[in-house]
């Protein structure tokens, strides 16, 4: 699946997209796996509670399942003004 970063998650992480082999069955689980990949995945996701995830750009919860989705989005949460 397509994993898209966005703001400072990205910065963080140092890539905007890739494309991830994943056997997650929730967001969370897929963000348990980026976080154990390497140090800069785990300061990206240290506090989920700090983040926003899409699936297929529509807005989701970190227990979503995973199945058929083609395209998830991690991003912090949005300001309006």
């Amino acid at each position: 699946m397509d994993v898209l970063y966005f703001a400072w998650v990205r910065e963080r992480i140092g890539l905007p997209r890739e494309k991830v082999e994943t056997e997650a069955v929730t967001v969370r689980d897929l963000v348990t796996e980026l976080r154990a990949r390497e140090e800069r995945y785990a300061a990206a996701f240290e506090d989920i509670s700090a983040l926003r995830v899409a699936l297929d750009q529509e807005l989701a919860e970190f227990d979503a399942p995973l199945a058929g989705v083609r395209e998830v989005a991690f991003f912090p949460p949005m300001t309006g003004g």
